[in-house]
């Protein structure tokens, strides 16, 4: 039997993309993507294609293509898996904030109640599709809730971890490095892993479609993600010795990278890492290695967030210490505040952690980021907890101007590498602004020589002159 109804539950940065390109590529197939948020469902229906909840270059034409069509957004949540042939998991898995596992293991609570709800509604057999990036052997937790609470309905459990990086999204899904699917080894397991295929083989090269039992295809998803951190984690840490050296990181990366064994990728500097991946899936596999007893191992990876909230910290306290040791009462102007060019997504952002730092030295942050809105700034700080909503509304200004932003500021971070902050008029930015005035350049996109031939004295992370 062929899938005719796709049912996704959660419509947020996974979910949406995912199930518009399938849509797109597979009109044969009608996909209802769900969500208990109303307002992010209307955002996904609403006709301004500009106003949808996610920003990926792209992603707007292939919506203005399958939306109406066979590609539907929708509050009814018990309705659309009622239809469903194949059932996509795709809703938040966070770093675990109570209780046993607190600040490590995945929370997941809304993958139970996502079975659980299933289980209640099916009233015929079933393939579910975890989307969302899980520990290991979650698939047999959602499994026997299924069995076991369920109407008789006969499950299968496939993994289908995502490899999207956000601000890429849609070409990744276009043009998949690789596609993972995990199922059980049975006559129906094998069956429910064919049946996913088939839909992917619409657009995607069968040699890219690799097929797993479940825990190794839960599993690479967190050594993909731990991987990539790692690298970024080891150049940070490489940007600091340069910094002391003389030597360039740029160079130093431009030389190991092309080392074949080595290659370019995630060796680009920067105020440290983010996203909704990396620090939680890092933080999931450390959490798996203690409870396994393996200490070495955990203390291993760890070591990749410490040097990564290590680099946010430095990038504040330098600028605390370049303007004279002190930034009370200072207008610093942040450009960006997604954790990454191309996308509206805020999670674990760099500029957060740099934020509140200099908040707490009672600097005046005025912010400036082409996507990302207001109260998404403000909500980043509030969950911080370190003051009141009140205080952090008074102490950072939001602006939907950049030059607004950069006005009479004492100085410039760049926590995000927007292509457009590249072409400012930087000589009209020092001209507005106290002197002496400084960049500090947490994305290393700036020209250095013509923004200090213009009169800025300028820091670029990583560089030792």
């Amino acid at each position: 039997m062929s899938i005719k109804n796709i049912c996704c539950i959660g419509a947020g940065y996974v979910g949406g993309p995912t199930m518009a390109v399938i849509a797109q590529k597979c009109p044969h197939i009608n996909v209802t993507v769900v969500d208990i948020n109303k307002e992010r469902i209307a955002a996904w229906n609403n006709d301004d294609l500009s106003s949808l909840p996610v920003f990926e270059p792209g992603l707007d034409l292939i919506i203005k293509e399958a939306r109406g069509r066979n590609l539907f957004f929708s509050s009814n949540v018990e309705e659309s898996i009622d239809k469903a042939d194949m059932i996509f998991i795709s809703v938040n898995t966070p770093t675990k904030t109570y209780g046993k596992g607190k600040g490590m293991a995945a929370d997941l609570k809304y993958i139970e109640l996502c079975a659980r709800q299933i289980a209640s509604v099916s009233k015929n057999n079933k393939i579910v599709v975890e989307k969302s990036t899980l520990p290991v052997r979650t698939a047999s937790a959602i499994k026997n809730i299924l069995d076991n609470t369920g109407n008789g309905v006969q499950f299968q459990i496939l993994s289908n971890p995502e490899f999207l990086a956000e601000g890429t999204a849609v070409n990744d899904l276009l043009m998949p490095d690789r596609v993972l699917i995990g199922g059980d080894n049975t006559k129906e397991g094998q069956k429910a892993v064919n049946q996913l295929v088939e839909i992917y083989s619409n657009w995607v090269p069968k040699n890219k479609i690799l097929t797993t039992n479940v825990w190794s295809s839960e599993l690479s998803k967190l050594t993909a993600n731990a991987f990539l951190a790692q690298r970024v984690s080891s150049i940070n840490a490489m940007s600091e010795i340069c910094e002391k050296t003389g030597a360039d990181i740029n160079e130093v990366a431009q030389a190991i990278g092309m080392d074949s064994r080595i290659g370019p990728k995630f060796l680009k500097a920067s105020v440290g890492f983010g996203g909704s991946c990396f620090q939680k899936d890092i933080l999931n596999l450390v959490y798996i290695a203690k409870s396994y007893g393996l200490d070495e191992v955990a203390d291993y990876w760890e070591q990749v967030i410490i040097m990564n909230e290590h680099q946010k910290q430095r990038f504040s306290d330098n600028i605390v210490q370049t303007l004279f040791n002190t930034v009370s009462g200072k207008k610093i102007a942040f450009l960006g505040w997604a954790f990454k060019k191309d996308t509206n997504d805020t999670r674990e952002s760099a500029a957060i952690k740099v934020a509140d730092n200099l908040l707490s030295e009672r600097a005046l942050v005025s912010v400036y980021d082409p996507k990302v809105k207001k109260e998404r700034i403000y909500a980043d700080l509030e969950n911080l907890k370190t003051r009141s909503d009140e205080e952090n509304k008074t102490l950072l200004k939001v602006h939907s101007n950049a030059y607004e932003a950069c006005k009479d500021s004492h100085a410039i971070a760049v926590l995000t590498e927007w292509d457009e902050f590249v072409n400012y008029d930087w000589a009209k930015i020092h001209k507005a602004m106290q002197k002496p005035a400084f960049i500090f350049d947490g994305r290393g996109i700036l020209n250095k020589d013509l923004l200090e031939n213009i009169g800025f004295s300028y820091y670029k992370i990583g560089s030792g002159y």
